[in-house]
């Protein structure tokens, strides 16, 4: 039987941490910073809270539960470096100074809470828990890869760092979770100065247009340019977009620009 508490937490999307095995191995996935900043999402019944407190210099932790965000706050008085905001985190102005992210990111606001730290300037890293599903599509773990990963691949390096079953959680959600990891690279892959094209030239080729990759990309460059580019880079000329792995379309995209 499901308590209101349960009952409440399905509403909101919230199915918190109650392994204590399991929020070991999510810190372990962070990094940690003992002089930097870190904004903790869906902070809940505070499981992963004090640890991260810990692991850096201040800690912003955000729970829109009013009921939880109140005895988490009372409960870490004596912390001088935690600050609990009671409130939506994707409401929250990112920071100016570098900073992380961590949490267990409600499955149904895992979408925005990604995009909110991809837009974010100022991120260092994202350390996430997500469903399962969500982070294997983000990094490449059915072979096949997505157009947000690819075309962020230069500026951010996206990781699976563990499995969580879904035996951990309260109320026990239907599927496995993984501790997603997004990297801000220090110096990315592609000059600053030519990432929008990098980035048009993405949208082309998950366009679908001709249905291959290289069908695809003529409508930028000329086929004998196309050919030889492919050729060096180890991409079949027939690949479908989605097998092109980010590391080939970096490769690719600086062959092509080096040579317009």
């Amino acid at each position: 039987m499901r308590s209101e508490r349960d009952r409440r937490r399905r509403e909101l999307s919230q199915n918190y941490l109650r392994s204590p095995a399991a929020a070991g191995q999510f810190l372990r996935a962070v990094d940690s910073d003992p002089d930097g900043l870190c904004l903790e999402v869906g902070a809940g019944e505070g499981i992963l809270t004090e640890p991260l407190a810990a692991m850096f210099r201040e800690l912003v932790a955000y729970e829109v539960d009013p009921g939880l965000a109140g005895r988490l706050e009372a409960r870490l008085r004596g912390h001088a470096n935690v600050a609990v905001v009671i409130g939506d985190f994707l409401a929250a102005r990112p920071p100016r100074e570098p900073f992380q992210v961590a949490g267990n990111a409600p499955f149904s606001l895992t979408s925005p809470i990604v995009d909110w730290c991809v837009d974010a300037l100022a991120m260092t890293s994202a350390t996430l828990i997500t469903q399962l599903e969500y982070a294997r599509k983000r990094t490449g773990g059915y072979g096949r890869w997505s157009l947000l990963t690819v075309s962020t691949w230069p500026q951010l390096q996206w990781e699976l760092r563990g499995t969580i079953a879904r035996t951990q959680f309260r109320p026990v959600p239907r599927v496995d979770a993984g501790i997603l990891h997004i990297a801000r690279r220090p110096r990315p892959l592609i000059p600053a100065g030519r990432l929008s094209a990098y980035q048009r030239v993405v949208r082309t080729g998950f366009s679908g247009v001709g249905g291959s990759l290289l069908a695809s990309l003529r409508r930028e460059y000329p086929a004998a340019r196309l050919a030889a580019a492919f050729q060096a880079a180890g991409v079949e000329r027939g690949a479908i977009v989605a097998f092109v792995s980010p590391a080939q379309w970096v490769q690719l995209f600086n062959i092509l620009d080096d040579a317009a």
